[in-house]
């Protein structure tokens, strides 16, 4: 049961989850939570180990990663094992390995049981791909982010770039579709919006349209 207001973000690669989470969670007072960041320190650390856990084994190897958080709004930290999640997730490799993990069921349970603990210990805007339909069906709001493939791809690569890290705007619109294809047809919590959320398509918009548009939404002006 969920026993403190949750706010639940949706949607692909790429369609602006992340600044628009944080900036609403901070309009709200209440913590970020970044799921996918949590996947991908998860898939970084399994590829690390360098092999092929499944089973018991993948449960158990991932047992040993605890996640807490710190702060509000932007200014929200994720840590894993006592560490801050930095930019070292924010690899394109680390997002494919995160999807690689993602059809894992062993890996998705470990996660969801993780991200449940921390929506019963603090009131939060959840960022993710499931958030609505599979960790929080009983979220207060729900959020679902779309916007076209190349747009996306063009977003993904200025904040890339912003990173210092360039790619190749076709090669990473190539990704973003097969990262799309992978989440989308996952037998386990597939992307989706869920049956009560609302969905906001963001190709033509800016960031302070749908800031407004997700503040109507759970009936707050925006500031």
């Amino acid at each position: 049961m969920i026993a403190h207001f949750i706010l639940t973000i949706d949607g692909p690669a790429g369609v602006g989850k992340s600044t628009l989470a944080k900036r609403t969670a901070g309009a709200l007072g209440v913590a970020y939570l970044d799921t996918g960041a949590m996947f991908r320190t998860l898939a970084l650390a399994v590829e690390k180990n360098g092999k092929e856990l499944r089973g018991h084994a993948l449960t158990d190897f991932l047992q040993k990663f605890a996640f807490a958080l710190e702060g509000v709004g932007a200014g929200a930290r994720l840590l894993c094992n006592g560490r801050v999640v930095g930019d070292e997730v924010r690899s394109e490799e680390a997002g494919m390995a995160a999807a690689r993990l993602a059809v894992l069921p062993e890996a998705r349970e470990v996660l969801k049981d993780r991200q449940r603990d921390i929506g019963e210990t603090a009131d939060l805007v959840a960022e993710g791909r499931d958030m609505g339909t599979a960790i929080f069906p009983s979220a207060a709001r729900k959020i679902f982010l779309d916007a076209r493939p190349l747009v996306r791809a063009e977003r993904r690569a200025m904040q890339l770039a912003v990173m210092g890290q360039h790619v190749d705007i076709v090669d990473l619109a190539e990704r973003i579709r097969e990262r799309d294809d992978m989440d989308r047809n996952r037998v386990i919590a597939p992307l989706r919006p869920a049956p009560d959320a609302t969905i906001i398509d963001t190709s033509d918009l800016s960031v302070d349209e749908v800031f407004a548009k997700i503040m109507e939404t759970i009936g707050r002006r925006p500031e």
